[in-house]
């Protein structure tokens, strides 16, 4: 992230940096024990962005978070220069599902999926569209903007600094946005609803059939994004390598290096500077205490090669 990018952000932008800010690496991570928790969990993994979920991403309960912690949270953002802060929202939302009960729940969810990204100060709110099961693509993409726009309505969006990030998926039949051109599609019905932008999966690329891993597939699959999202568009990559072969809409994901990917497509794209203003947040498999640093260790020794 620019100087210009993190002054827009509101976050401060430090005369001198105690480690390499050249690339805004980080990773998601828990926020037991308050919200505010998790910027000193970034900064013992390496980490100078995160991800995190603002509530329990498998339940509709939603989570109260008292204001000093929210305050905190930006307090410790600033001081250590922990940012662009996406929040991922809940697995259970799908704004463009046909069954009611599920849309209306995901309406309100989605609400408050926003309401906290405000009052934490994020910058990004990462969402998987869903599924449009019993509708065309192009019902679901209508019906996924109107409940957006619903979700939204009447919250103070205009001077906040946070953007929808629709994420690319897997490639499964139903689920929107498993094609770049479904992303580019979707963004394009949502631009007239609200701030939005993208987050690109490594993993749900690589098992949706793109390939990152040749050369001349890395050339193309560039090509595409190019074509159907724009390079600027693109705000987050989710750095997660694959257990599942390219082409198997598997969604499992692998450590960094570890997997049906290997290491070479994420040091290609940390060092592509078409993707310089993007954050690359890894969304790893945590098996042991320590795996986190890792990762997020993995990712900057690719960035410095």
């Amino acid at each position: 992230m620019g100087e210009q990018n993190k002054q827009e952000s509101g976050l401060a932008v430090p005369k001198k940096a105690g480690r390499d800010t050249a690339r805004r690496i980080g990773v998601h991570l828990s926020t037991s024990g308050g919200v505010w928790t998790a910027v000193d969990r970034a900064r013992e993994a390496g980490a100078n962005t995160l991800q995190i979920f603002s509530s329990s991403p498998r339940t509709w309960r939603p989570t109260s978070i008292a204001p000093k912690d929210a305050e905190k949270l930006k307090s410790l953002r600033a001081e250590h220069d922990i940012g662009p802060m996406a929040i991922h929202v809940s697995y259970l939302v799908n704004v463009c599902c046909q069954g009611d009960e599920v849309l209306q729940k995901s309406i309100l969810g989605l609400r408050g999926e926003v309401e906290r990204a405000l009052a934490l100060g994020a910058e990004y709110l990462v969402l998987h569209p869903g599924s449009f099961r019993g509708m065309t693509r192009e019902q679901g993409m209508a019906l996924a903007a109107e409940s957006i726009a619903r979700s939204i309505d009447g919250l103070p969006w205009q001077d906040a600094g946070l953007s929808i990030l629709i994420e690319n998926t897997c490639g499964a039949e139903f689920s929107l946005g498993g094609s770049f051109e479904q992303v580019g599609e979707l963004v394009a019905v949502l631009k007239p609803v609200a701030p939005v932008a993208v987050c690109l999966d490594t993993c749900h690329t690589h098992v949706a059939g793109y390939d990152l891993i040749s050369e001349e597939g890395y050339a193309e699959t560039m090509r595409l994004i190019d074509q159907h999202i724009g390079f600027e568009a693109v705000r987050v990559w989710h750095c997660n390598d694959a257990k599942a072969a390219r082409g198997s809409k598997l969604d499992r994901h692998q450590h960094i290096g570890e997997g049906t990917m290997g290491a070479e497509p994420f040091r290609r794209l940390l060092h592509d500077p078409r993707f310089a203003h993007a954050a690359f947040i890894a969304e790893t498999p945590v098996d042991e205490p320590g795996d986190e640093a890792r990762n997020v260790a993995t990712l900057r020794a690719l960035a410095a090669r």
